[in-house]
């Protein structure tokens, strides 16, 4: 059956007479009839009770009534959830990210998304690359930004921005006070890595360096990086980014030589087009940057 009939069926119900409801309904008298009896035979039953002046409804019908209010509120429910979702006024979006982005870059695309479409409810979830990585793939999120690189064809890869890595020392370090380092200066220094992918481009700089770092430790909260590194356990090579909330204690310096960066990306479910509110929020983003 389809929505039409039933709407036809409840305004002949309300007329009780099949010349008034067609009329109200701008139809042919024949038109309407018709159709009720398309629905009779698809539901095995009659309708009505048909009069010369009057048509109510059998059983069958009555039953039907109820059904087919309901059926009719829940698709103008439906048709309204998504005119809402593409017009942005409701619906929700979520967004997988890396701390240091989190932290440093998304707050203002953030806060511009909320004014403009304060009726999508937007979720953001912080991890590691590769965790980021497989909540696009399985569709926890529908957008994810991470360092790259990014393996497998599962994903469409927007480009960034691409920033250095950098040395944050301790303010009592021999190098805390010059503008820039070779790597090489802090090899008999102890390390704090930073977890991540992050990590991993840090340790293979030393080793491009020339030498093996000393860990002293390893986290993946940036703030307890920053204490440790402020409090003498070691030096942390980190992301631009990270650095850019200064931190009591610390000092960040530039790294000469054979440049050590990143690239930062957004992840997309490859093939899939983005939502509405996902469409929004990454022209926001990209604005931003």
């Amino acid at each position: 059956m389809d929505l039409y009939q039933l709407e036809y069926f409840l305004e002949a119900a309300r007329q009780r007479n099949f010349t008034r409801a067609a009329a109200r309904l701008h139809l042919a008298q024949a038109a309407l009839s018709e159709q009720i009896r398309k629905l009779e035979a698809e539901l095995g039953a009659p309708l009505f009770h048909r009069g010369r002046r009057e048509s109510t409804l059998t059983a069958a019908g009555e039953t039907l009534s109820i059904h087919a209010e309901a059926l009719l509120e829940q698709a103008a429910a439906t048709k309204r959830a998504v005119h809402d979702i593409t017009g942005l006024r409701g619906g929700r979006l979520h967004i997988g990210t890396i701390p240091s982005v989190s932290a440093c870059l998304l707050p203002h695309a953030i806060t511009s998304f909320r004014k403009l479409h304060p009726g999508v409810e937007l979720a953001l979830f912080e991890g590691t690359s590769e965790a980021v990585a497989q909540w696009v793939e399985s569709g926890r999120v529908e957008f994810g930004i991470v360092q790259q690189p990014t393996t497998g064809d599962s994903f469409d890869a927007l480009p960034l921005f691409t920033e250095p890595f950098v040395a944050l020392v301790p303010r009592s370090h021999p190098v805390a006070r010059q503008s820039s380092i070779t790597l090489g200066k802090l090899s008999d220094t102890p390390f704090v890595l930073y977890k991540g992918r992050a990590r991993d481009t840090a340790l293979g700089a030393c080793r491009a360096a020339g030498f093996e770092p000393r860990i002293a430790c390893e986290s993946s909260e940036l703030e307890t990086i920053r204490s440790l590194v402020a409090a003498g356990l070691g030096v942390a090579i980190l992301p631009q980014l990270a650095t850019r909330q200064k931190s009591p204690g610390c000092a960040a310096v530039r790294l000469r030589g054979t440049p050590v960066e990143r690239e930062v990306a957004l992840l997309s479910r490859a093939g899939h087009a983005p939502s509405p509110a996902g469409a929004a929020f990454r022209t926001l983003l990209t604005a931003a940057l």
